[in-house]
């Protein structure tokens, strides 16, 4: 029995590394595709910037091309604000070009190519209207006939696409690449999960062979009893050893090894437990009769089981980050939410603790004032939806002025429960307040890194939680951030969530 007990823990120990394995195995692959999307991304960003100021070089020469002929035609210097706008702004998108084009040789002799291109254009157009204005009006429509300013929009035209195409096509291969490696990141998944299930069936296996090799020496015991009172005795000593062994190895099997099919970080926690137990029944067994099995296995649970765990949980935890960071707006549809008593002040200060040093670093403020209420609702919608507000409020704040932020909480008449969150940024535009709310849309001057994800995704949040956010804002003065939430959120039907 004593030698049967010591394969059961060689043989669990065994279980838990390899599930160990499996699980670093599904962390390190979503890390894999996780950092293959942020590069997409930045790519997929970059990419679209450059086409947006290609498009906006060629726009440019264009309307300082419109203005001159306008000028020319009519003689009315009306027709030049156009050309005098557009051909001041072409430096600058060339600038943004050459910084879009980042290290690549190709997009950079190209950009200067542009340059060249757009000097000439711009000295072509600014010959002929010099001309007109010193009344010599046949000379610039000569020069005008001359096709030489529609030849130089051609070459502009030519190596605007030579810069597209390039970009266009590297994103097709890196879209290509990236759902390749979506499609192999969902393989290991469910292989690892695959694996894990059969730990948990060859650990059932393993205790009910366990289970009927003590009802075999049960038997024995009891035929043994009127006859053999000696060997009873000693037989009575091994049973308690294996009762409290199958004690130990039921509650593992019940606990730890068939949780990981609900959730990971509890079957982690019942791994702690049954070790406990482990060590505990070992200390209660004299040491000086081990035989190498049993040292081993001593040696097992004090250091190996436990790395093995602490492995487990590790692993677990960054699995659990990575998979929140790259699929929150996507996921955020399809999670249960799950209501229970939230302490807003302890939630918020948790919130802003975590944005110190962003704060510090900005010299702002950030107050909790006065009394919040207790919500029942979803704390990591709320923690999220906290999260993205304090953000924006930093990101935009007025540097002309210390920056302060002040939270505040209060229980209306019909019952809501209404958050303030209120800063002296920028502020925001009225023409906006609602703007900001959409996907992908922001407000006043970008010189701030977003994509314009965030707020949209606070709406999409408070909106599960079955209440509303509005903003109240002046430009120049700072803006106020209204999150009205019932002070109960009830379940909805998966149709509600759906629509929310």
């Amino acid at each position: 029995m004593h030698t049967f007990s010591t394969t059961v823990t060689r043989r669990a120990l065994l279980m838990l590394i390899a599930a160990a394995l499996a699980l670093l195995g599904i962390v390190a692959t979503s890390g894999w595709l996780a950092d293959s999307t942020r590069q997409f991304s930045g790519s997929v960003s970059r990419m679209t910037s450059l086409r947006v100021a290609a498009g906006t070089l060629l726009s440019q020469l264009q309307d300082a091309e419109i203005g001159q002929r306008g000028y020319l035609l009519t003689e009315d210097r009306q027709y030049l604000k156009p050309y005098e706008t557009a051909t001041t702004a072409v430096d600058a998108t060339i600038a943004r070009l050459h910084d879009l084009a980042g290290g690549n040789t190709d997009a950079l002799r190209i950009v200067d190519r542009l340059a060249v291109l757009a000097a000439a254009k711009r000295e072509e157009l600014a010959q002929t209207i010099a001309l007109m204005e010193a009344g010599r009006r046949d000379e610039a429509l000569a020069v005008v006939r001359t096709g030489r300013g529609m030849m130089l929009m051609d070459d502009a035209r030519r190596s605007l696409a030579d810069l597209i195409t390039p970009a266009d096509a590297q994103l097709d291969t890196q879209l290509s690449t990236l759902i390749g490696q979506a499609r192999a990141s969902g393989w290991v998944a469910n292989l690892g999960g695959l694996f894990i299930v059969l730990v948990v069936g060859g650990a059932v296996w393993i205790a009910f062979r366990y289970a009927q090799d003590l009802m075999r020496a049960q038997s024995a015991i009891q035929a043994l009893n009127d006859t053999l009172e000696q060997r009873v005795s000693e037989r009575t000593k091994e049973l308690q050893r294996a009762n409290d062994e199958i004690q130990r190895f039921a509650y593992i099997v019940s606990h730890d090894l068939r949780a990981p099919l609900v959730n990971v970080m509890g079957f982690t926690g019942e791994f702690e437990a049954g070790l406990a137990s482990v060590r505990a029944h070992l200390d209660r067994q004299p040491a000086d009769g081990d035989d190498g099995a049993a040292l081993e296995a001593r040696r097992a649970v004090a250091e190996d089981m436990p790395e093995a765990i602490g492995f487990i949980r590790a692993s677990t935890s960054k699995m659990d980050r990575l998979i929140n960071a790259i699929l929150a707006l996507s996921r955020q549809g399809g999670r249960t939410l799950n209501p229970e008593p939230v302490a807003m002040r302890a939630l918020l200060e948790s919130v802003v603790a975590s944005f110190r040093h962003q704060a510090g670093e900005q010299h702002c403020t950030i107050d909790i004032e006065g009394h919040l209420p207790v919500l029942v609702s979803d704390r990591l919608a709320l923690e999220q939806v906290f999260g993205n507000l304090l953000d924006n409020a930093i990101k935009y704040l007025d540097p002309a002025r210390t920056g302060r932020i002040a939270i505040r909480g209060r229980v209306e008449e019909d019952g809501l429960v209404v958050f303030d969150v209120a800063d002296n940024g920028r502020g925001i535009p009225p023409q906006d307040h609602e703007r900001i709310f959409e996907l992908f849309r922001r407000s006043g001057v970008q010189d701030r890194p977003g994509e314009g994800i965030g707020l949209a995704y606070v709406r999409t949040l408070i909106r599960r939680l079955q209440g509303e956010v509005a903003v109240e804002s002046v430009p120049g003065q700072g803006s106020v951030f209204r999150i009205s939430l019932p002070g109960s959120l009830t379940q909805l039907s998966e149709k509600h969530l759906h629509d929310a």
